[in-house]
Order: structure tokens, then sequence, then C-alpha cells
């Protein structure tokens, strides 16, 4: 049994950061104008408050859970208590498909951006794949970034903390400048169409917000290293995720009132052109926006290594993934190895091009509605199944508001199905599930047939009742 800790040194604002970073990321900055060309301006808001919803409610059973077993791993934890090890894994597996996808959206999304800062940089072709011209200078920027996110999380969460906080400062100074001057100097009349292409456009982007939402959940992943009360735990889960649904409302609010559809469909990076248009055409307050957005990609890739890294951590302790992947490194006390595992991925990830930007979103928002699921399930069956477990954070209505989001949670994962409006799109969103399942299958037999079913169960009872 492995006696190595996690080091408990997040307090209120570190949380905040972590969570916040996390949520709003990059997505906003590159996506907004996907998302009002898809459903029209308010179609977008409407899409985002749906989403936003879900997540609220999802948040809510997160929050009495992870207030409860503040354990790192979250989904691992709370799906076993209540289902067992298999679903458990199931659980943790799919929410750890998100977490790397969007580890890997951002290697992508951080050439993207560079496209802005400087035209033309990309040279050097290497290959074409889905219409998409790789080059060896627009994968380097991808891969020299992920090595340096992965080095900055192998140092330790402190560090890592520190950055996201500051970085987080600088992203809602550029959001804040956006949604003022947009709101400020824009139209009514630019928002039209309000809903575009009906309630198929509404479903199109409403199975992107599972995506855009997720990084509550780094919350319960980091329980083990945050230092304060387990009430506020749950309490601040909530507030990160109302502040990303207001967030989000606003940038879509702004963007849309600066740029036309024309506008919209002209332009590579619109948050970028909308901000520089809302000062009067200055370039200079485009540039900044995108330095905002830069710091967007790095809080979200920072804050899913730890949400990655802590998950697959927490599978391996519990013997249900290789053990070494549950050793913490004899300094930094991080999950240094599971860290490694994701980099090697992350690392890969620019070489598929842009267009791997939307087949990540949609294929890690379905492995999240998939995990959110089961937590919401698992909140239901433990009120039944453990009524008396201490709930520092206990939500007041019964089972109701778990009923709510296992609804909510099957019909958005309805629309990421064949035949839908909005179906993940075959072969390469298709093949990234596929791929990720086979993968999760042969790992976890493997580790069952090594360690044997009763470690697993022996394992994880004896974390839950270290914290009872």
């Amino acid at each position: 049994m492995n006696d190595q800790k996690l080091l408990k040194v997040l307090g209120n604002k570190e949380v905040i950061a972590l969570a916040f970073g996390a949520m709003i990321g990059w997505g906003w900055v590159v996506t907004a104008g996907l998302w009002v060309t898809e459903a029209g301006s308010l179609g977008a808001i409407l899409a985002f408050l749906l989403g936003g919803l879900l997540v609220v409610l999802i948040g809510l059973t997160y929050a009495e859970l992870s207030a409860a077993l503040p354990l790192a791993g979250g989904e691992l934890v709370y799906s076993f208590k209540a289902m067992g090890r298999t679903a458990s894994f199931i659980a943790t597996w799919a929410v750890v498909l998100g977490y790397v996808s969007v580890i890997a959206f951002e290697a992508v999304a951080l050439p993207t951006v560079f496209e802005y800062l400087i035209p033309n940089y990309s040279q050097g072709h290497l290959y074409t794949l889905a219409g998409w011209d790789v080059t060896v200078t627009w994968a380097g920027i991808g891969i020299i970034g992920s090595i340096i996110v992965a080095w900055v999380n192998y140092r330790g969460i402190k560090l890592t903390s520190s950055i996201t906080a500051i970085l987080t400062g600088l992203i809602l100074m550029a959001g804040v400048l956006l949604i003022t001057g947009g709101t400020a100097s824009g139209s009514v009349d630019t928002m039209q169409p309000f809903f575009a292409a009906g309630s198929a456009g509404i479903m199109t982007v409403v199975i992107m917000t599972p995506f855009m939402f997720v990084g509550f959940d780094v919350i319960p992943q980091a329980a083990e290293e945050i230092n304060i009360p387990q009430k506020r735990i749950g309490q601040l889960l909530v507030f990160s995720v109302l502040l990303a649904v207001v967030w989000y409302v606003a940038v879509i609010f702004g963007v849309s009132r600066m740029l036309s559809p024309a506008e919209l469909n002209e332009s590579n990076l619109v948050t970028a052109d909308a901000m520089a248009k809302a000062f009067s055409d200055s370039r200079l307050m485009g540039n900044f926006l995108v330095l905002g957005g830069i710091g967007g990609i790095l809080t979200s890739w920072l804050g899913f290594y730890v949400g990655g890294s802590r998950a697959i951590y927490a599978l391996a302790r519990a013997g249900m993934l290789p053990k070494s992947l549950g050793e913490l490194h004899p300094t930094y006390k991080t999950p240094h190895k599971a860290i490694l595992s994701i980099a090697i991925l992350s690392t890969a990830a620019p070489l598929l091009g842009r267009p791997a930007l939307e087949w990540f979103v949609n294929a890690g928002g379905l492995g999240l509605v998939v995990a959110w699921m089961m937590v919401a399930i698992s909140f239901i069956i433990l009120r039944k199944k453990d009524p008396g477990m201490k709930r520092p954070f206990r939500l007041s209505g019964g089972t109701s508001i778990g009923w709510i989001a296992v609804i909510m949670s099957i019909g958005v994962g309805v629309l990421y199905m064949p035949g839908m409006p909005s179906a993940l799109v075959w072969p390469y969103e298709w093949a990234i599930i596929g791929l990720w399942t086979i993968l999760g299958i042969v790992l976890y037999k493997v580790s069952m047939a090594k360690y044997g079913t009763d470690h697993a169960n022996k394992r994880m009872k004896e974390e839950i009742d270290r914290i009872a």
C-alpha cells in the first residue's frame, strides 16, 4: 500500500482560479463565431443557458458528493461507493477522455492563435489531413507548448495554481473589455438573425457546451490537495459554474453586437476582430484579446492536466490501471508518470492539424456527459443507500435535482448519436471514442488480472473509510 500523500496547499482563490480558468479556457476565443453562425445570436445564448442549466444541476450533485467524499479521483470514489468497481472505472475513464480531449484541444489551439499574432508563420508542409495542411512550424508551436505545460504540472500543484491565478486575471481583463466594448459600441441590428437553422442550430451548439463548461470537476479531482473546509469545496464548485455561465453568455452577446454574420464568416478569430472593432479598429486591442486567449489556453491546459492526471492516479491507486501510474514524485509529490502519459498524447495532437479542434470538442463532450450522468446516478443511489453519510454541503429537495440532471444528461447524450442533426462525425470523432474505449477495456482487464478484483475493492473501501 502506497502511503505517499498529495500536498494540501490549495486555498479559496486557487480553487476558483483552477476551476474557472479550466472552464473558460480558449474555446470562447476560437469558437464563439461558430456558435453564433450555427444558432444565431439569441439561439447561441439559449443553447448556452440550456447547457449551463445541465452543468449547474450536475455541479450541484458534484458539490454534495465532493464535500462528503473529498478524495482524489472524484467520479471514481462516488460511483464506486454507489455502484461498485466496474461502474466506477467506466465513469472515471469517460471523464479522463474528456480531460485528455481538452488537453489535446489546447495543443491544437495554441498554434491556431499564432496565425493572428504572426500571419503566414506556418511554413514547411508535412502532409494534408482532412483538407488541412500540417506544417513544421504550426505543429512545432503546439508540441513546444505541450512540453512546457507538462513540465509545469510535473513540478507541482503550487506552481501550477500560482501561474493559473495570474493568467486568469489576464483573461478576465481581456474578456471584460470585449464584453463592455461590444455592449457599448455594438448594435442590436448586428445581432440578426437572432435564430439560425431553428432548433437544429441550437442543438448543434448545445452539444458543444459540455466541453466548454468542463473544468468545475477539476475541483473534486484535486480534493486531496484542497486546504479549505469540506462545505466550502461544494460552495466554490457551484459558484465557479455560475460564473462560467455568465461569462459565456456575455461573450456571445458582445461578439454578436459587434460583428455581422458576414463578418463572422470572414473572420479567422472573431473575438479578436470584435475587440478591435469595438475600440475603433485597434489592432493593439485585438492583440490584447489574443493574449487573454493565450492565457485561457494555458489555464485550461494546466487545469486539465491536474484533473486528468489525478483521475489516472486514483484509478492506478485502486489497481484499475497499472500501479506505476499511481506513483508520486519523491520531491514534487505529483503523479508524475500519469502526467507524462498524458503529455505523450497532448504532444502528438498538433500533428492532426486544425480540424482536430472540433473532433476533440465533440468526442470529449460525449465522454463528459456519460461521466456526469453516472455521478448524478451515484448521487441518487447514495441518498437511498447511505442516508446517514456526513454531507457538509447538502442539497435540499431530496433526489429531485439528481433525477433532473440524469434526464438532461440522457437528452444531451442522445444528440451525439447517429441520425441526429448534431451527431458525431464518422470516422474521426467515432474513431476517438472507439479507440479510447478499447484502450480502457484492455488496461482494465490487464490490471484486474494482475492485481485482482479483491485488491481494487479493498483499496477503494480503505480510502473511503479513511475520510468517513
